[in-house]
């Protein structure tokens, strides 16, 4: 499964720090599956930086359709 794939499976996420100063990204999805994903801060920055290009992208694709 890739980007553009779609996909009919829904899915809980949580951003928080932990008591062991790491950012947790804790990911719950159907079926019972959880994903708890440490970062380092610095880590975290740059994973917050990515997704705020993806929506600038996502946002100029959506410009783009509706000319």
């Amino acid at each position: 499964m890739g980007i553009n794939d779609p996909s009919d499976t829904s899915a809980n996420i949580q951003i928080g720090p932990t008591d062991a100063g790491m950012v947790r990204i804790y990911v719950e999805a159907d079926g019972g599956i959880e994903i708890p994903m440490d970062f380092e801060p610095e880590e975290a920055e740059e994973i917050a930086e990515e997704i705020r290009a993806a929506a600038q992208g996502a946002r100029q694709m959506t410009k783009k359709k509706k000319r």
